[in-house]
């Protein structure tokens, strides 16, 4: 009778442990146990003007009212066309920046960019022609953008890699869910943005199960931020992802253990 209840505890202890509880898979939850119906306290956007890093692709336009003059800073694929994919055509065509923060323009020569935001970038640029190509009357505009935001995925995830979006701005969810969603065994609760900084790399915790990460400073990646899934703990010791699996894999263990204990019994 004593090993039936100890056996009963056991197996108890291990259900408990090996169901993933509710809470841990839901996203944007109102911890603070508010009652309204939309997302408490107006919760702001956080989001900084980007500063170019090294390895950043920049695609440059340049416009005058005679665009044969500017066909030069402009370039396309080498055979004219746009067949290309846009990722062929933002690495070819685009401006790296390189180890030293530089960009090489056809005609004017080396820009320092790193550090700085696209606005201030079109400014460089801009003053640069005004002062040696053109004149006001050009009526010169300038445009500078990312050539797509580009991060990796990788842990516990649906489809770990790179993945690139052309989109000014991309959130944590929206950056998870082109890389194949968490599954049940990854860890909302802590998901970790690996950034670059001009002094390194930094790491930095979201928990995606809470509403509040809306105000997070880093809800909003950045281009080559690198986002990791942790497995939960009921993915590495192998147990069920729901209740009834996790009651599949006791009962089987049960069953072995009562077998093994009936067939040593008759011998």
């Amino acid at each position: 009778m004593r090993s039936i209840r100890l056996l009963i505890i056991v197996v108890s202890c291990i259900f408990v442990s090996s169901c993933i509880p509710h809470k841990n898979t839901v996203y944007l939850q109102n911890k603070d146990n508010a009652t309204n119906d939309t997302i408490p306290y107006n919760l702001t956007e956080v989001q900084k003007p980007y500063r170019v890093q090294i390895d950043d692709i920049l695609n440059i336009r340049i416009k005058v009212l005679d665009q044969d003059n500017v066909q030069i800073f402009n370039p396309i694929s080498q055979d004219g066309t746009l067949n290309a994919s846009s990722a062929e055509r933002a690495y070819f065509d685009g401006f790296t920046v390189d180890i030293h923060g530089n960009i090489r323009i056809p005609t004017l020569g080396h820009f320092n960019v790193l550090g700085y935001t696209a606005e201030e970038i079109e400014k460089m640029i801009e003053k640069k022609l005004l002062d040696e190509q053109f004149k006001e009357t050009a009526n010169i505009f300038v445009t500078v953008k990312l050539a797509g935001l580009r991060y990796t995925v990788n842990g516990e995830i649906g489809s770990p890699g790179t993945v690139t979006l052309f989109k000014e701005r991309v959130n944590i969810f929206e950056a998870i869910a082109n890389a194949g969603e968490i599954p049940v065994t990854g860890n909302k609760k802590d998901v970790l943005v690996i950034r670059q900084y001009p002094q390194g790399q930094k790491i930095h915790h979201l928990d995606l199960t809470d509403v509040n990460v809306m105000r997070s400073p880093y809800y909003y990646i950045q281009p080559n931020d690198i986002i990791y899934v942790k497995p939960l703990r009921q993915k590495s010791i192998g147990t069920g992802e729901t209740a009834v699996s996790s009651l599949a894999t006791i009962a089987t263990i049960i069953s072995l253990i009562t077998s093994g204990i009936i067939i040593f019994s008759q011998l």
